[in-house]
C-alpha cells in the first residue's frame, strides 16, 4: 500500500524507518538488520539528517544503499539545518549553511541526489526567502528529487508554501512532531497540509516513547528517558495526563489484541493530512510491532474514545 506525499506524485508507505538512533543505540549491523526487515516488508521511506549520529547515521546508510538494499527501492529523506559542535546544538539555515551540509550528505549518502530534503528547523536568524533558496537550488539542480520542511508551524509552512509556489517549486511535506500525547499540528499544520496539499511526516508518533507503556510504572533501564544520548528527551511527557491516554492507549489494545504501540501509530497514520508515521526503532522487536501496525485498522469507537480522552 502506498500514499501519495500531499498532492506530489511521490508515492510512499504509510510508515517510516527513521534512523535518529543509527550510530548511537543502534550499530551498522543492527541498522542493516532494520533496513532489511524493512524494505522485505514492503517499506520505501527512510528518514535520516545531516546531524543524526554525528553524521554517522548518513553514512551507515550510505553503506547500505546499493550493496545491501538497490538504491531505487528507497525513498531517501534527509535533512539540513541542525548540527552538534562540541556537544552542542547548532542551528544554521543559510543558503550557505544548508547547501554544504546537502553536499556532505550527498557524499555520505553515496548518491547523486536525496528523493526528498527538508530543512530540519525554522530560525529567526536568517530571511526565509534565503532559506528557501537552497530549496529551489537542490530542486533545480537535481540534488533533491522533492523538498519540503520540518518542525515549521502552521503560518511558516504556508508563507515557505507560498515562496517556493512562486518559484515554481512545490513545498511536499512538513515533518513536525505529532501523536496522541502532542496534537498540536491539528490546530494550524494539519488544515494547511489539506488545504495547500503538502503531507505530514509525524516524527515521535509513540510520544517519544511512552505511549508503547513502558513508562507507566516508572523508567526502564535502556529507554530514551535513562540514556545519556537523549537527556529529557521523554520527560515532558511523563505526567498525569500522558499516563491516562497510555492507559488507554494498553486498554483498546488488549481488546483488540495487538500492542500498544500498534493502537498509538495507526491512530496518527489515519489522521488527516498524514503521509508517514516516522518510527525510530531501537530493537529489532519495536520494528516488528512498527510494521504489524500496518495491518491493523482502529474501530471507529476505539478512535473516537482515544480522541476524547487525549483532547
Amino acid at each position: 500500500m502506498r500514499r501519495r506525499l500531499g498532492s506530489s506524485g511521490l508515492t510512499v508507505t504509510p510508515l517510516a524507518l527513521g534512523t535518529m538512533l543509527w550510530g548511537n543505540a543502534v550499530d551498522r549491523h543492527e541498522a542493516g538488520d532494520h533496513l532489511r526487515a524493512f524494505v522485505d516488508a514492503g517499506g520505501n521511506l527512510v528518514d535520516t539528517a545531516y546531524g543524526y549520529g554525528g553524521g554517522d547515521a548518513e553514512t551507515i546508510l550510505g553503506g547500505l544503499l546499493g550493496s545491501s538494499i538497490p538504491r531505487d527501492d528507497v525513498v531517501v529523506c534527509t535533512k539540513a539545518g541542525i548540527s552538534r559542535a562540541g556537544g552542542q546544538r547548532r542551528v544554521d539555515v543559510s543558503r550557505r549553511g544548508l547547501m554544504g551540509q546537502l553536499e556532505t550528505s550527498l557524499r555520505r549518502l553515496g548518491t547523486d541526489h536525496v528523493d526528498l530534503w527538508l530543512v530540519h528547523t525554522w530560525s529567526d536568524d536568517v530571511p526565509l526567502s534565503e532559506t528557501l533558496s537552497a530549496l529551489e537550488w537542490a530542486a533545480t539542480s537535481g540534488r533533491a528529487r522533492y523538498v519540503g520542511v520540518s518542525n515549521y508551524s502552521g503560518w511558516q509552512s504556508a508563507r515557505a508554501f507560498s515562496l517556493l509556489e512562486s518559484a515554481r517549486v512545490p513545498l511536499v511535506a512538513n515533518e513536525v512532531e505529532y501523536s496522541l500525547v502532542c496534537r498540536t499540528p491539528e490546530h494550524e499544520v494539519a488544515p494547511a497540509a489539506s488545504s495547500l496539499g503538502f503531507g505530514l511526516l509525524p516524527w515521535s508518533p509513540l510520544g517519544r516513547g511512552v505511549l508503547t507503556g513502558k513508562y507507566r510504572n516508572g523508567i526502564p533501564s535502556g529507554s530514551r528517558a535513562a540514556s545519556g544520548d537523549f537527556p529529557g528527551f521523554a520527560e515532558r511527557f511523563l505526567d498525569e495526563h500522558t499516563r491516562r491516554v497510555s492507559d488507554a492507549v494498553a486498554m483498546a489494545a488488549r481488546g483488540l489484541g495487538v500492542k500498544s504501540a500498534e493502537v498509538a501509530l495507526a491512530w496518527v497514520r489515519d489522521r488527516p493530512g498524514v503521509a508517514a508515521p516516522v518510527v525510530g526503532a531501537r530493537t529489532s522487536a519495536q520494528l516488528r510491532s512498527a510494521l504489524t501496525s500496518l495491518e491493523l485498522t482502529l474501530p471507529e469507537e476505539i478512535v473516537a474514545a482515544l480522541d476524547d480522552v487525549s483532547a
